[in-house]
């Protein structure tokens, strides 16, 4: 349980990775790795679907990332109309790790630029939800 406090609209109350969202609230995002193979998921997986192994571990997702791709959006799906315009992109960490979220709404749409460095920050969404977004680092 656990993982119907993640993100603006949950589909899904009961998850292997429901950890993700308690490390949130602590103010950590996590992927996982697996410990066979070496590969890192994100959004987590708890099974590797490289190796097949289910050995994974926890890792934090820390320092400063390069926005590598983003968009601002102007239409959105069921339950994100009043969030518009958002902007969504593509961070890539040291390892060539990437992670796909939310860009803050605190960074003006003039300075958006692909190798802008950001960091992830977990963000109360209401008083029952939480997610991560990108700020400028």
């Amino acid at each position: 349980m656990g993982f119907e406090k993640f993100g603006k609209v949950g589909f899904v109350s009961e998850t292997k990775a429901a950890d993700f969202v308690n490390y949130l609230e602590q103010g950590k995002l996590m992927v996982t790795r697996c410990k066979k193979c070496g590969t890192v998921f994100s959004p987590p997986k708890m099974d590797c679907s490289e190796c097949l192994s289910s050995e994974v571990e926890w890792v934090e997702v820390k320092g400063k990332g390069k926005l590598i791709s983003y968009t601002i959006l102007q239409f959105a799906p069921t339950g994100f109309e009043d969030d518009l315009p958002y902007t969504l992109g593509l961070v890539e960490f040291n390892g060539g790790l990437r992670i796909f979220g939310r860009l803050s709404k605190d960074i003006p749409p003039e300075e958006l630029r692909v190798g802008l460095e950001v960091k992830p920050v977990a963000v109360k969404i209401s008083p029952d939800r939480i997610s991560y977004e990108f700020q400028k680092a």
